[in-house]
């Protein structure tokens, strides 16, 4: 689905991604987790497109990013969704207005058919007596449910997850997780989730990688992965500091 193979990331002489290999498959949830500036968002950034890397290959389906022009670049974007950690809502627009945002500017939907697409999006994350409320009307739980919504409102193929716990209270988080996990299983879609949340690691991955000096060690199973062999992935994941 989606290959990483030796990329290098340099950002003011220093190489966040040194060389990184990374498999992610497809209709699996895979999360990547480790240290803050770790270049877990970073790879995000770069398989979306938004940032170019030094040297190395990014593979979707087997099409490399290099050298591709803009326009197919965002014919290959069109089959991504993403939630931000933010939730990166537009203030001044409706729920609906936010969700059926990309059908509006990318399709030729009518105004009935994206009404119909945008309720169907927000029922499914339990939020369609929000249809006509404003960001500002809601929680940041709603926030990021009404985010969700809108990432899987064209369907796509891969959906990319930038810490979607984070600054939410542990219930709220449970159900945001239980929520990706219902979503990315109903549409089919592959998952890539950056946390370092550990009841989201544990609640929501299917398989593990950690990022370590710029490379990718894949780790153990969720179920297994507190009481890992290896010592990096233990400290990390029970929080102990040598």
């Amino acid at each position: 689905m989606i290959e990483i193979n030796n990329l290098v990331k340099i950002y003011n002489d220093k190489r966040i991604l040194n060389g990184l290999n990374l498999s992610i498959k497809e209709k699996k949830r895979t999360t990547i987790i480790g240290q803050s500036g770790c270049g877990k968002s970073t790879l995000l950034r770069l398989i979306l497109g938004l940032e170019k890397f030094e040297s190395g290959e990014i593979l979707i389906d087997g099409t490399s990013l290099s050298g591709l022009k803009e326009r197919e670049k965002n014919k290959i974007r069109l089959g991504f969704g993403m939630v931000f950690q933010s939730s990166a809502l537009f203030d001044s627009l409706t729920v609906a207005e936010n969700v059926g945002l990309v059908l509006k500017e990318h399709t030729n939907m009518t105004t009935g058919q994206i009404k119909s697409k945008v309720m169907n999006a927000l029922d499914l994350v339990e939020l369609g007596s929000a249809y006509n409320k404003l960001p500002s009307e809601l929680s940041g739980g709603m926030k990021k449910r009404v985010a969700i919504a809108r990432a899987i409102i064209n369907d796509p193929k891969v959906i990319f997850f930038d810490e979607p716990t984070t600054g939410l209270d542990p219930i709220t988080s449970t159900v945001i997780e239980q929520l990706i996990n219902k979503l990315t299983d109903y549409i089919g879609a592959t998952s890539v989730i950056v946390t370092h949340q550990i009841s989201t690691i544990l609640n929501v991955s299917q398989e593990i990688y950690m990022f370590v000096e710029g490379k990718a060690i894949k780790t153990e199973a969720a179920d297994k992965i507190m009481k890992s062999k290896d010592k990096i992935i233990y400290n990390f994941v029970n929080g102990l500091v040598e």
